[in-house]
């Protein structure tokens, strides 16, 4: 620490009076005086540690029963930044290259029956309106958190939440850029990060879109701001690690493949930067989270064809695939809009049954985008079980439907996402009336949309 100079000065001045001082005692005081301070300090010493030993095995125990208790009653830190911490322990990180993180929290598992929720969201996109939106020209910094607030409590109270990446951190010396190759500030992974979002798939069409220097720096951005990123790899090595999180006593399996890159060519050196859907690659990761016990397998799905509402062959074909192969919640992206969603009762080949569910799009999260579907989404919840006999169960499928709104008429801070339902209630109610009477209309339209794809959800 930097110390100002003048303090510097008079505690030096104060030192050399106490030394003038010193130098007039009589050598035989000034070893008392040494003997007594000596024999304070050690009954000092014995006392505090001793009161330590006898306090610390119970708070200790204390500590373990708390953090074994329902993740719900976590506290959040102020800004947010340990909600991940709070909600889900990190095993594995498969982008962490100090291996004395990787298995440091085997968590003990819990016995009896447990269940916790999961929120899912779509494509996280930054469009150049989007951050100029976002800048603040008085401080030179880039704030996006304006745009979460009326849905945070829907990604926030969930054990964890998780979300896919359309855009890289590559860093402000790249420079900021829009589509076709997207480069996003940091802020707003950290933006991500203070609702609660814990796990984001990095897999896309658009991971390389700065090369392999901004995918390597987007891992290292997420983490910075403990965020965990699947489906990028920074090296061989940890494209064979898989990211599992602890939830509840739950050990969750996170994987993520992409169709491709939008012609990048991935570097024939680093071919292990994306993970791409290629079959065998799939089994043998879904093969080795199985036999690394994992009780839940959630894959991400880079797939299907944009702006379209219904999944393609290929997009039911793979979805099959998986479920045969082990996976249990498939969360689809890449479309930009909604495709339907399904609950299933997966047979496996030994004859034996499982719950399965399948999201084949979930639109965009995040964007600025002109079509009215690309601007609605929902937060998808599924609350899930693991019985005593470690079967995993999808009890319930729940969603929220949300709205990116852009009010052109403000100068900033013109983007805010909305949840359809309660909007439409305040403004009905004239508790908010600001969005307007057609904003209102494409509310209520919207939403009877999204209502009416998800009818005949088997919840």
């Amino acid at each position: 620490m930097r110390r100002n100079g003048r303090n510097t000065g008079n505690r030096r001045s104060h030192s050399n009076s106490l030394l003038q001082s010193i130098r007039h005692i009589n050598k035989f005081k000034l070893l008392l005086i040494i003997l007594i301070i000596f024999l304070i300090f050690l009954i000092s010493f014995i006392c505090v540690r001793s009161h330590f030993k006898s306090h610390s095995t119970d708070a200790f125990s204390a500590e373990l029963a708390e953090n074994s208790s329902d993740n719900a009653e976590n506290t959040l830190s102020n800004n947010g930044s340990e909600n991940s911490e709070n909600n889900s322990n990190v095993e594995n990180n498969q982008n962490t290259e100090n291996d004395e993180n990787q298995d440091s929290s085997d968590e003990e598992e819990v016995k009896g029956p447990t269940t916790f929720t999961l929120a899912a969201l779509g494509d996280v996109m930054c469009h150049n309106t989007q951050y100029f939106d976002a800048y603040n020209s008085s401080t030179g910094e880039y704030d996006f958190s304006y745009v979460f607030d009326d849905i945070i409590t829907e990604t926030k109270i969930p054990n964890i939440t998780v979300a896919n990446l359309e855009t890289t951190f590559a860093g402000e010396d790249v420079g900021y850029s829009n589509y076709p190759t997207f480069n996003s500030p940091d802020s707003l992974a950290t933006a991500l990060r203070d609702i609660g979002v814990d796990v984001v798939s990095t897999a896309g069409n658009h991971s390389l879109d700065k090369g392999f220097s901004g995918l390597s720096r987007t891992i290292d951005v997420l983490n910075d701001n403990l965020i965990y990123p699947h489906g990028t790899s920074q090296t061989a090595e940890a494209q064979n690690k898989i990211l599992y999180q602890y939830v509840k006593g739950v050990k969750i399996a996170f994987l993520s493949y992409t169709y491709g890159t939008n012609g990048i060519a991935i570097p024939s050196d680093k071919t292990y930067c994306v993970n791409l859907i290629d079959k065998d690659f799939i089994k043998s990761q879904i093969d080795i989270a199985k036999n690394q016990g994992a009780d839940l397998i959630v894959t991400s799905m880079h797939w299907g064809t944009e702006y379209s509402k219904t999944p393609s062959d290929e997009q039911k074909n793979l979805a099959d695939f998986l479920f045969q192969n082990g996976v249990d919640i498939i969360l689809g992206n890449h479309p930009h809009v909604l495709q339907p969603m399904e609950k299933r009762t997966v047979t496996l080949e030994d004859g034996t049954q499982k719950d399965g569910f399948v999201v084949y799009s979930l639109g965009n999260f995040t964007a600025d985008q002109t079509d009215v579907d690309t601007k609605t989404s929902i937060v998808l919840n599924l609350t899930i079980t693991k019985a005593e006999d470690g079967k995993i169960s999808i009890d319930d499928v729940s969603y929220t439907p949300i709205y990116m709104y852009k009010n052109s008429n403000a100068s900033t801070h013109k983007f805010r996402l909305l949840n359809i339902r309660s909007a439409i209630e305040n403004y009905e109610s004239g508790i908010d009336t600001s969005i307007g009477k057609s904003t209102y209309n494409t509310l209520k339209t919207q939403l009877e949309k999204v209502n009416s794809m998800y009818q005949n959800v088997n919840y």
